[in-house]
């Protein structure tokens, strides 16, 4: 029987992808590992890569079609010994769910027909279709899978499958053993309580002039963007804690590190260290002196990461993305710093994997590059906590009862009170600021 080649699900969010290119034909031969298209998701393009082998018989979806939903239809392969041309046939009643990226109106346009609401719940936009048989929900896993779910207690239900057409496979419950993979529980209000609705399109339209406005259509980024950070606002109960860090030693002690780098064949730096890499450095090894506050909520416990895995933002055209250090306790200065300098260079380009922006145990948020004083920002799940940066400033501060001119930076550590109270967040962002303002601390 010809096999469907489902739109996969490239990130545990991931609900639409962009066909970019197909790197096989129909008539090819196929076999399970060979890279069969691209696809773009909203934070990167990937390779796709076979599950089965056969023969390509029928391209549904052609190359350069975008918003082309999780799980649907995108090729059909037949199998070994099959005739291509019935199972290209078949491909007729399988329709791709697919959309093309919407026109400009030319003129005032009208409100959809469908409308993406910022309060939609967190939990309803990462759920794929449940896939249904007889009328009946029906769970598709591996005998292995349902042995081991059973054995620790989990929840299929719940659990993400990365396996064939969304099978859930062995691998899918080892990871949710770990709180990864893992959806919402039924039932679960993602809003928290009762929270008024956004305003429609309708609403909002009403409000200006036909011919006053440009209608941009978000693209796949800005809308997972508004989707996630809407709902970290609704579902965490964010507060905040703010800390003035005097960085004149560590101004001092970055012009000299940089001044003795030694210098390649081409003559030019190994590294060049910068403020946002020593606060990367420093609330990395915060959170090792504060490991209560190194923590991920779930409703089943409380993950104690052993790592400190910092996520910094890296602005991009439309919106951004949070590339992860990982283990940064453990690493030097100039390693961090080539490092970000690797990842923000494959962030712009958008070809980050998964798992260098996905996860992570804190963030760092810096727009003193900007001249912004302090502000405060968003978690991102399933962090608890995220630092913002302000810019380092001369001030005039007190000492010893003298006003003496001092480079001060302004920081705002953003706590999730479910896993992180008020006292310890002190801790945290008082161990933070011991460090920066010594920075010979991060090097012993």
């Amino acid at each position: 029987m010809p096999t469907n080649i489902l739109m996969p699900a490239l990130s545990p969010t991931m609900e639409k992808g962009n066909l970019a290119r197909w790197l096989k034909k129909e008539g090819d031969k196929i076999k399970s590992g060979d890279v069969i298209a691209e696809i773009e998701t909203d934070k990167a393009t990937m390779e796709y890569e076979a599950v089965d082998d056969g023969t390509l018989a029928k391209i549904v979806v052609p190359e350069g079609t975008q918003d082309v939903a999780v799980n649907s239809v995108i090729a059909v392969l037949a199998g070994e010994g099959e005739d291509v041309k019935s199972a290209a046939g078949s491909a007729k009643v399988a329709a791709p769910v697919a959309v093309q990226a919407p026109p400009k109106p030319a003129s005032a346009p009208k409100p959809a027909a469908q409308t993406v609401a910022p309060s939609a719940p967190r939990a309803a936009a990462m759920q794929p279709p449940v896939q249904q048989s007889h009328g009946t929900n029906r769970i598709f896993s591996s005998p292995l899978a349902r042995r081991l779910a059973k054995e620790s207690n989990i929840d299929l239900g719940r659990v993400q499958g990365s396996g064939p057409h969304g099978r859930i496979i062995a691998r899918d419950i080892e990871q949710a053993k770990s709180g990864r993979g893992l959806r919402a529980p039924a039932g679960t209000p993602a809003t928290g309580g009762a929270i008024a609705p956004a305003m429609s399109d309708a609403q909002i339209l009403s409000l200006y002039e036909d011919g006053s406005y440009d209608l941009v259509p978000h693209d796949g980024m800005r809308r997972t963007i508004a989707q996630r950070l809407t709902a970290s606002i609704q579902t965490i109960p964010h507060f905040y804690e703010t800390m003035d860090c005097d960085i004149g030693r560590l101004m001092a002690a970055r012009e000299e590190i940089n001044s003795a780098a030694p210098k390649d064949k081409d003559g030019k730096p190994v590294y060049k260290l910068s403020v946002n890499d020593f606060v990367i450095k420093a609330l990395a090894l915060a959170l090792q002196r504060i490991p209560d506050a190194n923590v991920s909520w779930t409703e089943g416990g409380m993950l104690r990461h052993r790592h400190s895995d910092i996520g910094v933002a890296v602005a991009l055209a439309g919106g951004l993305i949070t590339p992860i250090v990982r283990s940064a306790e453990s690493k030097s200065l100039s390693a961090i710093s080539n490092e970000m300098r690797d990842l923000a260079a494959r962030a712009r380009a958008r070809k980050l994997k998964p798992q260098e922006y996905q996860g992570g145990t804190s963030s760092v948020s810096n727009l003193g590059m900007y001249g912004i004083k302090d502000f405060t920002a968003v978690i991102n799940p399933p962090q608890s906590t995220i630092l913002a940066v302000g810019t380092g400033e001369e001030r005039a501060v007190v000492r010893n009862g003298k006003i003496e001119a001092a480079t001060i930076m302004s920081v705002t550590l953003s706590c999730d009170h479910r896993a992180i109270d008020g006292a310890l967040g002190a801790e945290l962002i008082s161990s933070f600021k011991a460090l920066i303002e010594n920075p010979v601390m991060m090097v012993v």
